[in-house]
């Protein structure tokens, strides 16, 4: 009774969860805070091992034969987040200065639509997607964090992206891609577990959002979710349609705020001091657009991927290529 429900809803699968999870953060911030295994795996603690165990199952799926398509669909995905991201900051900041457009600075802007929520991503193209969309995610992980936003704002010689972040990132695709590849047992073992680890994500994932922070953020902060989801989610699935020839699923999945965005105006601030106050107004805004993103995007992406196609749910007469 429960999957049936769950399975009517868009995207339903995580999107119950995340709106249980956040609930229960707003609520009962220390409900799940008792430590111990329910720590571990019920509270936003969970989710990079959550997260680590899907990429392994997800891995798995993901044939040699396929890399070509990977680095393309990532690499268009990744570049077009952060160049509408980076245009639209600018732009904002070149025209109407350090406190920005109707509450919105630069750093907001940038910070939001540059950074994207990969468990999010990972979530939706297993839904609607194959196996080259859910290898992407690696690659996406290049946006997570400060580096596009630093680059953007123009002080990119100050920014690091360590290596092992990324080559933690990689490993547990690698690894269930070589054990995918070696043995074709052991992938019907453990592509299918990916599906069950979803809810737990959610759920995960919400107990870091607190619904507060949409009111904190006030209308400036919905806005900025609003420019994320719309603005540039749109600008994303325009270069997917023309340049990788996909429906543009993927690119509504990738239209998100990461949740550790909200730390960047912060970092930001630490290489330029002179933005710190702007930065603390930011960083409400940017947990507004982390939430109302996250709540629009799975909704959205079911939508599309039904009415323009995808690998699960093909149009008739729709094959799918590269």
């Amino acid at each position: 009774m429960i999957l049936k429900f769950l399975n009517k809803i868009p995207a339903g699968m995580m999107v119950i969860p995340l709106l249980l999870g956040s609930i229960i953060a707003t609520l009962f911030p220390q409900a799940l805070q008792i430590g111990g295994l329910t720590t571990a795996i019920f509270s936003s603690a969970g989710t990079n091992t959550l997260l680590g165990a899907l990429l392994f199952c997800m891995g798995t799926t993901l044939q040699v034969k396929d890399m070509p398509k990977v680095l393309k669909r990532g690499g268009v995905l990744l570049l077009s987040k952060f160049l509408i991201g980076a245009v639209l900051g600018i732009v904002v900041g070149k025209l109407f200065g350090t406190n920005g457009f109707l509450g919105l600075s630069a750093l907001a802007i940038v910070s939001a639509v540059t950074n994207s929520n990969g468990s999010i991503y990972l979530t939706l193209v297993n839904n609607y997607g194959d196996e080259a969309d859910a290898g992407c995610f690696p690659l996406l992980a290049l946006n997570d964090g400060p580096f596009f936003t630093l680059l953007a704002l123009g002080v990119s010689g100050l920014a690091n992206i360590p290596f092992m972040t990324l080559v933690a990132a990689i490993i547990p695709v690698a690894l269930g891609m070589l054990v995918g590849n070696l043995d074709k047992g052991m992938r019907d073992l453990f592509a299918p577990m990916g599906n069950g680890i979803i809810p737990l994500i959610g759920f995960a994932l919400g107990t870091g959002i607190n619904l507060v922070n949409v009111v904190k953020g006030g209308v400036s902060g919905v806005l900025l979710g609003l420019i994320t989801v719309f603005v540039g989610g749109a600008f994303i699935v325009l270069c997917d349609r023309l340049i990788s020839r996909r429906p543009g699923y993927a690119g509504w999945a990738v239209a998100t705020t990461a949740g550790n965005a909200v730390a960047v105006p912060a970092a930001v601030a630490l290489a330029d001091p002179s933005l710190a106050d702007i930065a603390s107004v930011a960083t409400v805004q940017v947990a507004a657009s982390v939430v109302i993103s996250s709540l629009l995007v799975p909704f959205i992406t079911s939508w599309w991927a039904k009415k323009k196609g995808c690998p699960k749910y093909p149009l008739e007469g729709q094959v799918f290529h590269g």
